[in-house]
Order: structure tokens, then sequence, then C-alpha cells
């Protein structure tokens, strides 16, 4: 019990501390979520909300580090235009079947 506790004390300091962070981890962690959900059933609606959390949590990343930069700029930058490259090649290979 007192693992959990630590857990959700983190956590809401966490999300208090630094909201934009806290909402695109949470992002991510749907859009995981729901790209295993489509792997398993194979049901596109999963993929395209999955890729739409990747884009969206992508893009307030670049935002947010356009508005007030950080020590670790360039990696999320990358890593952010990285995750809207694949997203965005994965929707174009989601056209090409409907």
């Amino acid at each position: 019990m007192r693992r959990w506790q630590s857990w959700w004390e983190t956590l809401l300091e966490s999300s208090q501390n630094n909201p934009p962070v806290f909402i695109e981890l949470l992002m991510l962690s749907l859009a995981i979520a729901l790209l295993g959900s489509w792997g398993m059933t194979e049901k596109w609606p999963y993929l395209v909300l999955s890729l739409s959390y990747a884009i969206g949590a992508a893009l307030s990343s670049l935002v947010r580090e356009a508005i007030a930069p950080s020590a670790q700029g360039r990696l999320t930058q990358a890593t952010a235009v990285l995750l809207l490259l694949v997203s965005g090649l994965s929707f174009v290979e989601l056209t090409r079947y409907f």
C-alpha cells in the first residue's frame, strides 16, 4: 500500500509542477495502449486514435519547446519530429487501404 501511495504522490506532484509534460506523457501512454489494442484486434479506429494522440503529443512538445526552451531541447525536438514523421507515414499507409 505504501508503494502505491508514494507512486500516487509522485504522479500528483509531477502534474502540478509541469502540467504540459504530464499531459504529453498521458497522451503518449494512451497512444501506446491503443497501439497495443490495435495489434490485438486489428481494428483501424484504434490505430487512427493512437496516431492522433502521438501527433498531438509531438506537436505539444514542439510548441512547449518553442515557448520555453529546456536544457534537453534538441533531443525533445528531434524525438517530436521523428514521432511526427512516423505518424504521418502511418496515416499515408492507412489511407492506401481505404
